[in-house]
C-alpha cells in the first residue's frame, strides 16, 4: 500500500497545473474508484479527520498538507505538498506538488544551529505561516508561529527522524521554492528544514492561491504534515 501511495502521489504532482487551470471540479463524496486525484484527496480528509485535525472549508480557504514519504531518500524531493480546498459550488479543488518535507544532505553536515539541522516533525500547526518574504529574496509563505523540529545532529547524511532531540519554537521553517527557474532535481542548499516545492510553477501557483486565500479571510495560513504511512484510506 505505501508504494502504492507514493506512486499515486508523484503521478498526481505531474498533472496539478493543468486541473488548476481548467477548473477541474473534485467531489468530497460519493468517490469513483476510477477517479484516481479523488481518492487522494478523500485519503487526506478521512486521515486529518482521524486525527481531529482542522479542515477548512470556507470557498477558497486553503488546507495545506505535507505528506512525507516512508522510503525519504536523502536530498530527494520524493515528499508532496497538497493544497485543496472548495469552490463557491462546494466542490473540491486539489493540487499535489513535487517537494520535499526534509533537509538537504549539505546542511545535514553544514550546520545553521548548533543543536543540529532541523527536520519537521509531523502534526498540525495552526496558523502556523503567513505571506512574508522567503530570506530577503522573495515571497512565500513564511514561519510566523511555532512549530516543533527534531535536531539532527550525527552529520551522517542519513535522516534522523525519531531522536528524542525535540525543539519547538521558530526556526525559518518557510514553505518555499527551490532554483528560480524550472524543476529542481536534487535538495542540496535549498532546505535546511524548510518545506520546498521543486517545481517553480508550482510554487507560483501556490503563491497565487495563497494571495486568494489572503484578500477573503487573513494572512493565516495552517500547514499539516504528514507521514504517508499514517494516510487513512478508509
Amino acid at each position: 500500500m505505501a508504494f502504492a501511495l507514493t506512486f499515486l502521489l508523484l503521478f498526481l504532482s505531474r498533472k496539478k497545473v493543468k486541473k488548476e487551470k481548467n477548473g477541474a471540479a473534485l467531489k468530497a463524496a460519493p468517490l469513483s474508484s476510477h477517479n484516481k486525484t479523488s481518492f487522494m484527496l478523500q485519503t487526506i480528509i478521512n486521515t486529518l479527520s482521524k486525527k481531529g485535525y482542522t479542515i477548512n472549508t470556507r470557498p477558497f480557504e486553503l488546507n495545506i498538507v505535507g505528506i512525507r514519504n516512508s522510503n525519504a531518500q536523502p536530498n530527494s524531493f520524493d515528499d508532496t505538498i497538497n493544497i485543496f480546498y472548495k469552490r463557491e459550488d462546494g466542490q473540491w479543488i486539489i493540487n499535489t506538488f513535487k517537494a520535499t518535507t526534509d533537509p538537504g544532505t549539505y546542511w545535514l553536515q553544514t550546520f545553521m544551529n548548533s543543536k543540529g539541522t532541523a527536520i519537521l516533525r509531523p502534526g498540525q500547526y495552526k496558523n502556523s505561516h503567513r505571506i512574508g518574504v522567503h530570506r530577503n529574496k522573495y515571497q512565500a509563505l513564511v514561519q510566523q508561529n511555532p512549530v516543533t523540529v527534531t535536531r539532527d545532529d550525527n552529520r551522517n547524511l542519513l535522516l534522523d527522524f525519531n531522536n528524542s532531540k525535540q525543539e519547538t519554537g521558530i526556526f525559518g521553517i518557510n514553505i518555499h521554492r527551490a532554483a528560480v527557474k524550472g524543476i529542481t532535481k536534487s535538495v542540496d542548499k535549498h532546505s535546511a528544514g524548510c518545506q520546498v516545492l521543486a517545481d517553480v510553477n508550482d510554487f507560483n501557483l501556490l503563491m497565487q492561491l495563497a494571495e486568494r486565500h489572503r484578500k477573503l479571510y487573513s494572512n493565516d495560513f495552517t500547514y499539516t504534515l504528514l507521514e504517508q504511512k499514517e494516510l487513512a484510506v478508509n
